[in-house]
């Protein structure tokens, strides 16, 4: 196909995707649109070669480490210090997940299945990669399929449960609101206590200089990532996880800027190219392939968001956060950021007509969704691949 006509069907598809998401309220995404229209369109004979001969397949693959290490600078360390319970459940929810695939389906649909659903389903785009690379690296293409649909279906179980339990956890604050047991929440300006970097000139803040950046930072921790393993013998931490780690390192540092991609102005296609990456694995899934893999999608997702939901209540209850509040922060494995800050706005527009009310209870939710989602997607599922990826090629080997 020629690289404009595929580049121009791919973005035209997003599009669409954006405006049903939108419409929906975000509960059917833009992935799921296009995963939908991909996987028809090539059932019906579009060419299977569209992502690599619209380039974006080439360009998702280098980004990843990129991507990484943006994701590191939007993490701050005293943020996630104040919210130190939303991200002891975050992180118990993500357990919870990997805990009830390991005792549920592992007998059901073997280790392989569980091994591949835990991490996308307690995350995101990248968690499903990782696991993809490693089920095609073993010739398991069905369940690489796996991990790429659970990303694109993990919302529809997601969203409305975050939504009831915010609608639950409204209540609660309202009657406190009544009794005058609202404490309102102030929002300090954060700083690095490490920095050692002092910041570039005005003039120097060009895109090329924030790509640069990156690119070094990715590169080190490739590079170092690779060398801790020749020194050891065997892999101690993986490249995408040394990545994530590096970001976070050299932004407190004072090195890499926060949201540094955005401020590269290169967010924007990053992100569309690295989605190719995941909806590349539909070019395999015929439909018989989807139907054998539809009893194990299925499995995953409900006998996951059953152990996310029990172990963040369970935590939730030893740390004194209400239950609505726990399922919902431990739920946002299911559809992390920009879902962690709609559903908090949607469910404030429709429950408080007092503005002054409403404010303090999106003051006090929003901050906890939006740590919350980032630690379970952009953090924890990111760490659990890191482990589990190399582990399904042990087994398999």
């Amino acid at each position: 196909m020629n690289s404009l006509i595929a580049i121009t069907i791919i973005f035209c598809i997003y599009a669409l995707g954006d405006i049903i998401a939108v419409r929906t309220k975000s509960i059917v995404s833009m992935l799921f649109t296009a995963s939908v229209f991909f996987l028809i369109a090539f059932w019906l004979g579009m060419p299977t070669t569209i992502f690599q001969d619209s380039a974006l397949l080439q360009i998702g693959t280098i980004m990843i480490g990129f991507l990484l290490v943006h994701m590191g600078t939007m993490l701050n360390l005293k943020q996630l210090k104040q919210q130190w319970k939303t991200v002891i459940i975050c992180i118990t929810a993500i357990i919870g997940i990997t805990f009830a695939l390991f005792l549920i389906v592992t007998p059901l649909m073997g280790i392989e299945t569980a091994l591949v659903g835990a991490p996308p389903l307690a995350g995101g785009v990248i968690a499903a990669i990782q696991m993809s690379e490693a089920a095609n690296a073993i010739g398991r293409g069905d369940l690489a399929l796996l991990a790429s649909l659970l990303v694109v279906v993990q919302g529809f179980a997601g969203y409305p449960i975050a939504s009831w339990a915010l609608k639950k956890e409204v209540k609660l604050f309202k009657e406190k609101y009544r009794n005058n047991e609202i404490e309102q929440v102030t929002q300090e300006e954060i700083t690095s206590r490490f920095k050692i970097f002092s910041a570039l000139p005005e003039n120097f803040h060009s895109p090329n200089v924030y790509l640069a950046k990156v690119a070094l930072i990715a590169l080190l921790a490739s590079f170092t990532a690779q060398g801790l393993t020749s020194l050891l013998g065997f892999q101690l931490i993986d490249a995408n996880i040394m990545s994530l780690l590096m970001g976070v390192l050299f932004s407190e540092l004072g090195f890499l800027e926060k949201n540094i991609l955005t401020k590269a102005n290169a967010y924007g296609l990053a992100m569309p190219a690295l989605i190719v990456v995941i909806l590349s694995n539909l070019a395999a899934a015929t439909p018989d392939v989807f139907l054998d893999i539809l009893p194990a999608l299925l499995i995953t997702i409900v006998f996951g968001t059953i152990g996310n939901v029990l172990f963040s209540l369970l935590v939730g209850r030893l740390l004194k956060i209400s239950p609505w509040m726990s399922i919902a922060l431990g739920i946002t494995a299911l559809f992390g950021f920009p879902g962690t800050a709609i559903l908090p706005a949607e469910v404030a527009n429709s429950n408080f007509s007092d503005h002054e009310e409403r404010q303090l209870f999106l003051d006090a939710v929003t901050p906890k969704m939006l740590v919350g989602g980032f630690v379970t997607v952009s953090i924890g599922s990111v760490v659990l691949a890191g482990f589990l990826a190399p582990l399904l090629m042990n087994i398999a080997g």
